[in-house]
């Protein structure tokens, strides 16, 4: 199918106020709801960090830094690294940055394009690489967080032989079944998320205070002056460690992306009142056993649990994790429907699995290749110590990706002053790139496992928004303008057709190729012909009463284009059933859709080199039929086709 199958990205208004919105719905009841919610769905990452982090962090210390020290200065990085990437960046700035309510990369990406008022191709790409090294993070992420869970067999009590032969096997298991179950939808499962992800925060709250009152002089940690001197006392090992440190803020980056689903106040709410709480009383309860127990530092979180309670404790870890991962498989869903309707990607199968919740889908193939990857990282790694070295590094670029295109959204959107933004963003900046750069010192360990898998979807989505631009540009070159046909038309009237045509363009000035092969080859014009443009916006969604706007040319010819936002599938016999209120009206069942296929051959004369010219082909040949991505009846499509290079 030629371009018009993919829809084209064009400047919408956006949200000019600085605030989301509080939440979806009216009352304190639907506040607290969302609240609720919130926990299951944007802090299991972030919130099963516990599990791990304190662990690695300590395990990379110098030998010759004392116990007291070692603990007290990962506490305190521990500490202000939650404040201020967290709370400070995300709960009270960035998510005041919201695109119609809806935050992520590519929301934050198409919001500082209409804060431009311009076409930017390096806002462009920044927001490339953020999707690209989100899919990088969605393949780690689950393989860690299950794993660190499943660990806890390690230190099982009362177990007459080590049960460490079954972590593997036993964390493959769970995310088989997993990713199994994808297709069925979550919406009744989901509902369990909030109230097991409470459980789980108030369970290692309390764990973490039991030690807390052994130990209160663990509360001095909280300083910042330990986490200096920690740094300065381990040299540049110190520097490697803020690596295992940042482990405590992955999945921050939900906080954003998913607020569209529950609302800046929700979120900031469960953060503050539940999260942030419960992860320092756990840091610092594992902090506080450690000094009353040093051998506890090789897996202070498991030695925190008592006897009674681990094996509870490990299926409630376990149920936590599960929801860590099945928040980030659904951020990968809904980060590919973005990625598909601005164009960063051709079309992919994107499968509804509720009626009612906007939010459920299901992408077969990205299910499968994750599923693909999150297996092998596991029987490659075999265990969370040394995923974590793979781990970090996709998550640092993404959140200084995110503080660079702020820039542009607090400086044109909210209007604050030069000098005010560099105050914000440059010690937030400063703090993600000194990260980052720890993270890289991993690289051969594992940090090029998300770089590389990143790197593969920048070459993709480059390579697929490339080519459909020379694609368009080479067909709007070679059409003749649809003024110039409707003139030749009246001069030489073709033999006409009962019915009503609708020809999918991107382009509504030209003749559309499927029109002109239509009346070249059959010798017909129908008695009703409508060229019919799909257009993605700025904005996430875009309302009823503007998604259809219809121009009359003449008697034959009408052009109807229908917006969408980009959260949102296109499906267009249910928006042309809005063009009746607009006094066009027809038979959809009795109306035929023409598609103008486009068999493009690799050529050397390209603008692309010929293997990435290879590439954009392979990518179209696997696009998902146009018939079904836009929910067109089957029996109603005519596809008429053309040979073309780039």
């Amino acid at each position: 199918m030629d371009t018009s199958s993919q829809s084209a990205i064009v400047t919408a208004e956006t949200s000019q106020a600085p605030a989301a919105p509080a939440a979806h719905g009216h009352g304190r009841d639907s506040f607290w709801l969302l609240t609720m919610g919130a926990l299951g769905v944007v802090f299991g990452d972030i919130g099963t960090s516990p599990l791990y982090a304190m662990r690695e962090a300590l395990r990379h210390t110098r030998g010759d830094v004392g116990n007291h020290l070692a603990i007290f200065g990962v506490i305190s990085l521990i500490f202000w690294a939650l404040l201020l990437l967290v709370t400070i960046k995300y709960v009270i700035f960035l998510m005041r940055a919201d695109n119609k309510g809806e935050g992520g990369t590519l929301a934050l990406m198409a919001l500082a394009q209409n804060a431009l008022g311009r076409y930017s191709p390096m806002i462009f790409f920044l927001g490339i690489c953020g999707a690209a090294l989100f899919y990088g993070d969605s393949l780690i992420t689950p393989a860690l967080s299950v794993m660190s869970a499943i660990e806890g067999f390690k230190d099982a009590p009362n177990v007459g032989h080590s049960l460490d032969h079954l972590v593997v096997p036993v964390s493959i298991v769970i995310l088989v079944v997993l990713f199994l179950v994808q297709s069925k939808g979550t919406e009744k499962v989901s509902r369990f998320f909030g109230p097991i992800t409470l459980i789980w925060f108030l369970v290692i709250g309390g764990i973490g205070i039991r030690y807390i009152v052994e130990r209160p002089d663990v509360l001095l940690a909280l300083n910042p002056v330990y986490g200096v001197s920690f740094l300065i006392s381990n040299g540049f090992t110190g520097f490697i460690i803020l690596g295992s440190v940042f482990l405590v803020v992955t999945g921050a980056e939900a906080l954003y992306a998913d607020m569209g689903h529950f609302g800046r106040n929700p979120i900031g709410a469960a953060w503050l009142a539940v999260v942030f709480p419960a992860l320092m009383l756990n840091y610092l309860g594992q902090g506080a056993l450690c000094l009353i127990d040093p051998s506890a530092m090789g897996n202070p979180f498991w030695r925190m649990i008592p006897d009674l309670m681990y094996w509870p404790m490990l299926v409630l870890a376990a149920m936590a994790t599960v929801i860590a991962s099945q928040a980030v498989i659904s951020g990968a869903y809904s980060m590919t429907q973005q990625a598909v309707q601005l164009g960063l990607l051709p079309r992919i199968d994107i499968r509804r699995t509720s009626e009612t919740q906007a939010g459920q889908i299901f992408v077969p193939q990205v299910n499968t290749l994750l599923m693909i990857g999150v297996l092998m990282l596991i029987v490659a790694f075999r265990s969370s110590d040394a995923l974590t070295s793979a781990y970090g590094i996709a998550v640092t670029g993404t959140m200084f990706i995110s503080t660079v295109m702020a820039w542009v959204v607090i400086r044109k959107t909210w209007g604050w002053s030069r000098t005010r933004t560099l105050i914000l963003l440059v010690p937030l900046g400063a703090i993600e790139a000194i990260f980052m750069a720890s993270n890289l010192t991993k690289f051969f360990t594992g940090a090029w496992l998300p770089l590389a898998f990143g790197g593969a979807m920048i070459l993709i989505m480059t390579t697929w928004t490339t080519g459909t631009r020379l694609l368009s540009e080479k067909a709007r070159r070679d059409a003749i303008s649809l003024t110039d046909l409707i003139e030749m038309l009246k001069k030489r009237p073709p033999h006409r057709a009962a019915g009503t045509a609708i020809f999918l363009t991107s382009d509504s000035d030209a003749a559309p190729v499927a029109l002109m092969h239509n009346l070249k080859h059959n010798k017909v014009l129908h008695e009703k012909n409508i060229i019919l443009s799909v257009v993605t916006t700025h904005a996430p969604r875009v309302s009823e009463d503007e998604r259809i706007a219809i121009e009359v040319l003449n008697d034959d010819f009408k052009k109807v284009t229908v917006r969408y936002g980009f959260m949102e599938s296109p499906n267009l016999p249910r928006a042309l059933g809005l063009c009746r209120k607009q006094g066009l009206k027809f038979d959809i069942m009795a109306t035929s859709f023409f598609l103008g296929k486009r068999n493009v051959v690799p050529s050397n004369n390209s603008g692309l080199p010929l293997w990435q010219d290879r590439l954009f082909i392979f990518l179209m040949k696997n696009a998902t039929n146009p018939t079904d991505f836009f929910h067109i009846p089957p029996g109603r499509v005519v596809e008429l086709g053309t040979q073309m290079t780039i």
